[in-house]
């Protein structure tokens, strides 16, 4: 299981966090993502491998200053 936006979810082996923000009906291009605490970058999303017990989330990015 992992926990993504305080949901419980299963974590099926080898599950992308691309493949997760998919499968969660999120519109990838207009979310930053982290997992653990750790920014990950768009480019990154197909090759982080999501574990059981990771924490997703998943936010609004602020531009500007």
């Amino acid at each position: 299981m992992l926990n993504f936006n305080d949901q419980t979810l299963p974590c099926p082996e080898r599950l992308t966090l691309s493949q997760l923000l998919a499968s969660q009906g999120v519109d990838a291009s207009t979310v930053a993502t982290a997992v653990n605490g750790a920014f990950v970058p768009r480019s990154q999303r197909e090759t982080t491998l999501l574990r059981p017990g990771d924490t997703v989330l998943t936010f609004q990015a602020i531009v500007g200053g």
